[in-house]
């Protein structure tokens, strides 16, 4: 017979989504994620198995929320370049909510050394740069206006995505939207978008 849950799984998987996007996954250590979650060990193990396993189930999380919305914005406007433009007004808007968890993307976050060293999660992390590069290949191509003509779509989905990888490291160092949406503005500008 099946083990009942003796606790909220999805407020439990919520709270161990935004403490491992405020600390990363190497610096949330299972005491923590216990306090955070307010459950057992034993509860942890039986229903989330390991720190890697949860940590990939808050990435799935992550990505059914916060990227989904972004992915929706950018699909929705009426073509590439608004529809991109919207993409990076979300990003912004995140960068200005002083209640965020972090200035990092929780998919940005996990190109770090000790996600990178373990080839389940360096795959997890490669799926999300790759998941965010088709997402922009697929907008650019189903605009008649793309600027394919130029530059490749495919070429200029990478392009996006090491940009938006560059910006978020920025903000850790240095955010001002101002500069932010002007340097955005100048590179879709150049690129044609």
């Amino acid at each position: 017979m099946a083990r009942k849950l003796t606790f909220d799984y999805d407020q439990a998987l919520d709270r161990a989504t935004e403490l491992f996007w405020r600390k990363g996954y190497a610096g949330t250590g299972i005491r923590d994620l216990l306090k955070e979650m307010e459950i057992g060990e034993g509860s942890f193990y039986h229903s989330l198995k390991s720190k890697r396993h949860l940590f990939l189930l808050c990435l799935a999380r992550y990505d059914e929320t916060v990227v989904a919305k972004r992915m929706r914005l950018m699909a929705s406007a009426p073509d590439a370049g608004a529809g991109i433009r919207a993409f990076f007004t979300h990003m912004f808007d995140y960068l200005d909510d002083a209640k965020a968890p972090s200035k990092l993307c929780m998919i940005a976050a996990t190109v770090e050394e000790e996600v990178l060293v373990d080839p389940e999660l360096r795959q997890r992390a490669a799926k999300g740069l790759k998941d965010l590069e088709a997402q922009f290949a697929s907008r650019l191509a189903r605009d008649p206006q793309s600027p394919s003509a130029r530059i490749e779509d495919g070429a200029l989905a990478a392009i996006l995505t090491t940009y938006v990888q560059g910006l978020w490291r920025m903000a850790l160092v240095d955010y001002d939207r101002g500069r932010f949406e002007q340097q955005t503005e100048i590179l879709l500008g150049s690129l044609g978008v």
